[in-house]
């Protein structure tokens, strides 16, 4: 079995009495700059009950600081879910969640499935059941769950409307494809298939690089599936009901879109392909944005359309937002 490489990813810490052999489930919890919050969503997994053969790796990807991995080594001293906390010493969420997901077949041999929640989410009391449950009625080899927004500012709840915060499916089962790794279960021999770094770290402050790994593990013949009773709370400060924000995310959804599809459909008719969608998109959005706009009665909200269109546009000249290079501003 590879090992991460040490130059890149470090272990922190790790439960005195973890024991490896036991382990069939893994959850992945990457950080950044969030050791209070982090310390909440561990708590809300060791709510769950989880049992023995359930472990948690927490990522921590701030090398210099090191809050969270401090965080997470003092969580571990008196918990009751056994884990390991680690640095992945490279910036970017990609790095991050490679590092958890490599460490997570490195260091247990009966693994099965790796589970993935971030440190600003709070998990529900069935969260990881309600995965594992769609995961062995469908057989699908991804599961992914809804990710609830939950504004600190309570006033700002109307926002969750939009649909940068809307989830993609309703009901539970078997799903086209994911597009989040905020809320999301994987099994073993999507890991062992597919070639590694799993997440490119070309999108590593763009976002996105969690779609292109669907896209690609879709192309491999994966299937995904959807618990919709699987739900994590997402909490939000108030700045992503900002205007700046929201169109900031619109016009990067536009830009991922458009990236992935040059990346499905190489060479000169692939980019003619995707101009004229994006063009296509832009013509139409006026139409989709309309009634959105009148369905929420939100005049912003109705823009989004139209500036994913712009987006995807903007990204044929490589103007493409990097709006995780500033976390602080996110």
């Amino acid at each position: 079995m590879m090992t991460p490489d040490p130059a890149f990813v470090s272990e922190h810490a790790r439960s005195a009495d973890l024991k490896p052999e036991r382990i069939r489930v893994v959850i992945t919890l990457p950080t950044f700059r969030r050791p209070d919050h982090l310390v909440m969503t561990l708590d809300s997994l060791q709510a769950q009950g989880l049992g023995e053969d359930t472990a948690v790796i927490i990522m921590d990807n701030d090398a210099e600081g090191l809050e969270g991995a401090h965080a997470a080594a003092d969580w571990l001293t008196g918990s009751r879910l056994k884990g390991i906390a680690i640095v992945a010493h490279r910036r970017g969420n990609c790095h991050a969640y490679n590092a958890g997901w490599e460490t997570a077949l490195a260091e247990f041999p009966r693994l099965t499935h790796v589970a993935v929640i971030d440190d600003d989410e709070i998990a529900g009391p069935d969260w990881l059941a309600g995965l594992m449950k769609v995961a062995l009625k469908t057989g699908a080899d991804l599961v992914g769950g809804p990710q609830i927004p939950v504004f600190a500012d309570k006033a700002l709840d109307s926002w969750r409307k939009h649909p940068v915060f809307t989830p993609h499916y309703e009901k539970s089962g078997l799903v086209p494809i994911l597009y989040s790794s905020g809320n999301v279960l994987i099994s073993r021999p999507v890991l062992d298939m597919m070639p590694r770094p799993y997440l490119d770290p070309a999108f590593n402050f763009i976002g996105g690089g969690d779609s292109d790994f669907y896209r690609r593990a879709k192309a491999r013949g994966f299937s995904f599936g959807w618990s919709a009773e699987a739900a994590v709370l997402e909490t939000l400060p108030s700045r992503r009901a900002e205007f700046s924000w929201l169109n900031a995310r619109s016009l990067r959804n536009g830009a991922i879109s458009a990236i992935l599809e040059k990346r499905q459909w190489p060479g000169i008719p692939g980019r003619a392909r995707t101009l004229a969608k994006s063009l296509a998109l832009l013509a139409a959005a006026p139409l989709r944005g309309v009634p959105l706009g009148l369905r929420t009665g939100s005049a912003v909200i109705g823009l989004y359309h139209i500036q994913v269109a712009v987006g995807r546009l903007m990204a044929e000249f490589g103007l493409v937002n990097e709006q995780y290079r500033n976390p602080e501003s996110n």
